[in-house]
């Protein structure tokens, strides 16, 4: 097998082609194919995920690497589930990560009257048949991994006899579960796809586009390879789960006569520890109100993970510090982080807000006096300019900013110590105020007008640095906090099945920020000096009054391999 390819390797360089690459360039080389094209085939059912993302940006890279075509196609054979909402949001998902399907979005449905066809063709040519055996007894006789299933007494049924029984019920001549077509293959196989598999099943649902056009519906290990063959797809890139269902996708595509088949290749899936990504867990938690949405900001939907503040290039990094692989293997959630601290390191403005808030008076700064500070926007990137902001007697600092007894270390504000406030002055704190229950109300503190912009004409040095908002342009927002909605130290499920929920998954406070920060707009991201990054929440923002997300701290212990 070729070595795995990651932009871990070599300083981000491309050390060789992986595993798919080589299979594809093979094809062409030996004339298999003359083109590539790729697609992703949801099921709308849900909103896609985290793992989704890998396969979509996989499957698009390579149609883009080989001047292909990439098709967007829902698999909609299923209509218990299927909504059109799901479609809507895994389209805006599919887009917003900057994947471009041009005309080639399909349905399988659209195909339901060739699936048709071809299972007649199947019945016709003596390898499939109909089938009253419900599904317990199909279960039942398939037999197990050590032992070979019993054939099924419909199986000589004339294929004459299977053709009018496959259009009665294409009629809706039978229930539910009373009637099945089943393709005629190998009982005895070791490979328990293989054992005459079911094709289409009676099934009298409304379906999402085709209304109760159908009552019988196909089975997706049937209709998958014949919509993949009908597209043109050359290669099915999938995951591993799929392994054992090959031989079955290629039986379906050969027996029904398709000249160019295309041909299926898997990876491993993309595994993060300690997140809900399951469909049914993700819907109990909406439906039981623990989160506000497929979308909420604590799961790894890319709607959510949207929400919360990634980036598409983010998510593109992590899919490719990820590499395709043949193995399986799970992931750290600190390196999504790490990926989006990359990404907004040098294109976030860094604007100061006190999240827990406490008053701070300048005693001796003139009454009702204010000024207005020139401030970098960003030192590490400046083209991203400066801005001003006030600055006047009285402020507010985060309460952690301040201790009335210092901690060994401390070097932030404390009485008698001397601090920098970021960008404006040093100041000396010289007492507090506190409330009835000993909770510090307000500090005080003296300025030197010397040192304006936080120098010292002297060049005496202070050990600390804090950042203020000027509480007479301050701007109160709502500010979410977020930590994993599992709890990691138990793990992802209890021994029940149920999930072990972080209660501290979500904090809210209302905080001070700077004036420039109410009128940021939805997705709008920055850092708050010294919190972490922020964003404007897509959903409940509003003009002048922003709600803002923590996307992720500043610091972590997380380092790619081979950092120091």
């Amino acid at each position: 097998m070729a070595e795995e390819m990651t932009a871990r390797e070599g300083a981000g360089e491309k050390v060789s082609r992986n595993f798919i690459e080589m299979a594809i360039d093979k094809d062409l080389a030996e004339g298999v194919y003359d083109h590539v094209t790729t697609r992703f085939p949801p099921e709308p059912n849900g909103y896609l995920h985290i793992g989704h993302a890998k396969s979509i940006l996989l499957n698009y890279g390579l149609s883009q690497e080989y001047g292909g075509e990439f098709h967007l196609r829902f698999d909609d054979t299923n209509p218990t589930k299927e909504k059109d909402e799901f479609v809507e949001a895994i389209k805006a998902d599919i887009h917003w990560l900057g994947v471009d399907w041009k005309d080639h979005l399909y349905f399988a449905s659209d195909y339901f009257d060739q699936m048709y066809d071809y299972a007649r063709k199947l019945i016709a040519d003596g390898k499939a048949y109909a089938s009253d055996l419900n599904a317990d007894q199909i279960r039942q006789t398939r037999g197990s991994l050590t032992e070979p299933g019993e054939d099924d007494p419909n199986r000589k049924r004339p294929a004459a006899e299977s053709l009018q029984i496959f259009e009665d019920m294409r009629a809706g001549k039978y229930e539910d579960g009373a009637m099945v077509i089943r393709a005629r293959i190998d009982m005895t196989s070791p490979n328990i796809n293989m054992r005459d598999p079911i094709l289409y099943r009676v099934a009298h649902m409304e379906h999402h586009r085709q209304g109760d056009t159908w009552c019988i519906y196909p089975m997706y290990d049937f209709a998958h390879p014949i919509e993949d063959a009908i597209e043109g797809i050359s290669h099915s890139i999938c995951t591993l789960e799929f392994e054992d269902h090959r031989p079955l996708y290629d039986w379906v595509v050969d027996n029904c006569g398709f000249e160019m088949p295309p041909r299926q290749i898997e990876f491993a899936k993309m595994y993060l520890r300690n997140v809900v990504t399951g469909k049914r867990y993700i819907k109990r938690l909406v439906e039981d109100g623990i989160v506000d949405g497929w979308d909420d900001p604590r799961l790894v939907s890319i709607a959510a993970l949207r929400r919360r503040g990634f980036t598409p290039e983010s998510i593109r990094m992590f899919v490719e510090l990820t590499g395709v692989s043949k193995a399986n293997s799970a992931i750290e959630y600190p390196e999504l982080e790490y990926c989006i601290r990359e990404d907004l390191k040098g294109k976030a403005k860094r604007m100061m807000a006190a999240l827990d808030p406490v008053r701070l008076v300048i005693d001796n700064y003139p009454k009702g006096q204010s000024e207005t500070l020139i401030v970098p926007n960003n030192k590490e990137n400046p083209e991203l300019g400066e801005r001003e902001v006030t600055f006047s007697g009285e402020l507010y600092i985060d309460r952690d900013d301040f201790m009335e007894v210092p901690a060994k270390k401390y070097r932030r504000m404390y009485p008698g110590n001397e601090v920098r406030l970021m960008n404006a002055y040093y100041v000396t704190c010289t007492s507090c105020e506190k409330d009835e229950d000993g909770r510090v109300t307000v500090i005080h503190c003296n300025y030197d007008p010397a040192t304006r912009g936080g120098d010292s004409a002297d060049g005496r040095k202070v050990r600390g640095t804090i950042h203020w908002v000027d509480a007479a342009t301050a701007k109160k927002v709502s500010v979410r906090l977020y930590e994993n909605i599992i709890d990691e130290d138990k793990g992802v499920y209890n021994e029940d099945g149920s999930l072990n929920l972080n209660p501290n998954s979500l904090t809210v406070r209302e905080a001070y920020v700077e004036a420039a920060l109410a009128e940021a707009e939805a997705e709008e991201k920055f850092q708050f000096v010294r919190q972490g990054f922020f964003v404007a929440d897509l959903r409940d923002s509003r003009p002048g009054a922003p709600v803002f997300n923590r996307i992720v701290g500043l610091k972590s212990s997380y380092r790619l391999p081979g950092q120091k």
